[in-house]
């Protein structure tokens, strides 16, 4: 299983470089299922390895001026906060055993996992779902609606800290519609905010943490050779035509995660 927890630490990287995001979102079931990580522990890991990952893969955006720096600031000041406080103080605080309902026991990690099933679910329906503004490329004057950007970057803060996953698909509509940026110019500046706020994150971990730092740093060596990779094939490749099935494959897994943790506990 070691072997095919590294191989789709590869794959998480080929999505993020191929489709421009999206690949995160499979980081906690392979560190969970392939290398038997505790939920909560995943959660910590997945925000080094997503953080990173989303570093390298920024790169190509910055050197083509399609990240928006005053953007990632505004909105990344509320969740770069919330995702360092909820690592710090919401995610230590959660119970080991939340509730029972007859001999099923709702623990802290059986949570986690279910909440984030339910938002791969989601993120699946942004990927499969055809967005007319993705091709929509007419530069429009900025304005910032400030209190939904504060609302949103709070929110996708507390999710990024409770699930680990970066939120992308979370961050690039609304970058697109709150701070009406291009679709291309908002994949690079969400880029940027993953990177920031997830490192910032798992930073903010709890002391109590233990870390493995050489497997972490594996599986994240792996992750980085998936984005050189699914960079190159990019050109080659429609990315934007692979995402809807990435999208179902997503779908699957979210389903799959919530019958594992509930009717085959």
């Amino acid at each position: 299983m070691e072997i095919a927890g590294y191989l789709a630490s590869i794959f998480i990287g080929v999505a993020l470089g191929l489709i421009g995001g999206g690949g995160s979102i499979l980081t906690v079931p392979v560190l969970v299922y392939l290398f038997s990580v505790d939920a909560v522990l995943a959660t910590a890991y997945s925000l080094f390895i997503v953080g990173t990952t989303s570093v390298i893969g920024s790169f190509s955006y910055f050197k083509k001026g399609l990240v928006n720096i005053k953007t990632a600031v505004v909105f990344g000041i509320p969740s770069i906060a919330a995702v360092f406080l909820t690592r710090a103080f919401i995610v230590p605080a959660i119970p080991q055993e939340i509730f029972s309902i007859g001999n099923f026991t709702v623990t802290k990690s059986i949570l986690l996992m279910l909440l984030f099933a339910v938002l791969m679910i989601f993120a699946s329906y942004s990927m499969i779902k055809k967005n007319k503004k993705c091709c929509d490329e007419e530069p429009q004057k900025q304005k910032f609606n400030y209190p939904l950007i504060l609302v949103e970057g709070t929110v996708v803060g507390i999710l990024t800290g409770l699930v680990g996953a970066g939120g992308g698909f979370l961050i690039i509509p609304a970058l697109v519609v709150l701070s009406k940026l291009p679709m291309k110019e908002a994949v690079g500046t969400s880029l940027v905010i993953i990177a920031a706020k997830s490192l910032i994150g798992f930073f903010g971990e709890s002391g109590e943490t233990v870390i493995d730092y050489i497997f972490l740093a594996k599986v994240t060596a792996f992750a980085i050779v998936g984005i050189f990779i699914g960079m190159a094939l990019s050109k080659r490749i429609n990315g934007a035509k692979l995402k809807p099935a990435f999208g179902w494959f997503v779908l699957v897994m979210g389903i799959y995660i919530i019958i594992k943790e509930t009717l085959l506990k």
